[in-house]
């Protein structure tokens, strides 16, 4: 597969259709919403934080998918392998929501019904506030999480899709945050502390065609003390331009070409699965913990969701040929279908 490195310059050209299809390690493109020329129905914009402290974690989204908007919050337990889920929908936002159009510039300040969700800069990193008196069933869910991101590469795509030349997808994944601060659930205190805590933005916007299925996997931690963390994915748009594949090693990304799920059959969060890549630099096995799973069909609008969470363990090669060992990394691999 070609891996084409992005220039610098706006996403979209005159015609609202992508300038360049490639990968990047920093935001490369300049999204604007004014520049698409696909209907508002079809415009999705989100920002998701996920973050992973050992036994627990907490994953955040606020999205506006044009005729449905949502915020949503969920509190992962991996000791008692169970997950709790608050959300609420927002019919037809079509951009009054205001997502920022860069990744590093613009905060998310979303509240609707008793759930209450900001994503703010900061000078060192990112900002989580969370408040959800009606989490557990009036129970409750509140906390501040602040994220560190020190001067470190991501990884960025911008996809085409085949026959829709209006559609696009662009992306951008930001690994390896330390994460600190406290989430206070039904009472109880849970502690992130930078040493073993850390969090992955998935940062998206763009123009999809109706009907998708993708693949992702993403895990951050340390490897001999320093942040290793990596995104893996494919299945969604033409990314024969890039993949998103990619390691990180104390900030550095290492481009992967491509990375194949093996998941076993019949089972979500039973048997381990297998992670091979066709140049052999990423081959690991995946113990899975608990499946986040969530099912939504409607006919006309349908999202069916396996979010496995659980530990990674394998060998990565970085471009200059060295190999980094990692056991029991903490992440997680999904798969998602999607009409909608």
């Amino acid at each position: 597969m070609a891996q084409i490195e992005l220039e610098a310059g706006d996403l979209l050209d005159g015609r609202g259709r992508l300038a360049q299809a490639g990968w990047a390690r920093r935001e490369a493109r300049r999204y604007s919403r004014a520049a698409i020329a696909a209907s508002p129905l079809r415009i999705k914009e989100w920002d998701y934080y996920c973050v992973l402290a050992g036994d627990h974690g907490v994953a955040a989204v606020v999205a506006d998918n044009g005729y449905m908007g949502l915020l949503s919050v969920v509190w992962l337990d991996f000791a008692a392998r169970r997950f709790w889920t608050q959300s609420e929908i927002v019919p037809f936002p079509l951009g009054r929501m205001g997502m920022p159009e860069s990744a590093d510039a613009g905060d998310v300040v979303q509240a609707r019904k008793g759930l209450s969700l900001a994503f703010r800069h900061t000078a060192l990193g990112r900002r989580l506030t969370l408040d959800c008196p009606g989490f557990m069933g009036g129970k409750g869910l509140s906390g501040t999480l602040d994220l560190a991101q020190p001067p470190m590469d991501r990884m960025m795509i911008a996809t085409p899709f085949p026959g829709a030349p209006k559609a696009f997808y662009y992306n951008q994944k930001i690994n390896c945050m330390p994460a600190s601060g406290e989430v206070v659930v039904a009472g109880e205190a849970h502690r992130f502390a930078p040493d073993s805590a850390f969090a992955v933005l998935d940062w998206g916007r763009g123009v999809w065609t109706y009907r998708n299925t993708w693949y992702w996997g993403s895990a951050s931690g340390l490897v001999d003390g320093k942040p290793f963390g990596f995104n893996i994915g494919y299945g969604f748009g033409d990314t024969s331009a890039a993949s998103e594949n990619m390691v990180f090693l104390g900030g550095i990304a290492h481009k992967l070409d491509e990375v194949t799920f093996h998941l076993p059959d019949g089972t979500w969060d039973g048997a381990p699965w297998r992670f091979t890549s066709n140049d052999g630099r990423l081959e690991m096995t995946f113990e899975p913990i608990l499946d986040r799973a969530d099912a939504t069909d409607l006919k006309l609008l349908r999202s069916i969701t396996h979010q496995v969470f659980g530990r990674f363990s394998g060998t990565a090669v970085l471009d200059d040929g060295r190999k980094v060992a990692f056991r029991d990394l903490l992440g997680f691999a999904e798969k998602v279908e999607t009409a909608w």
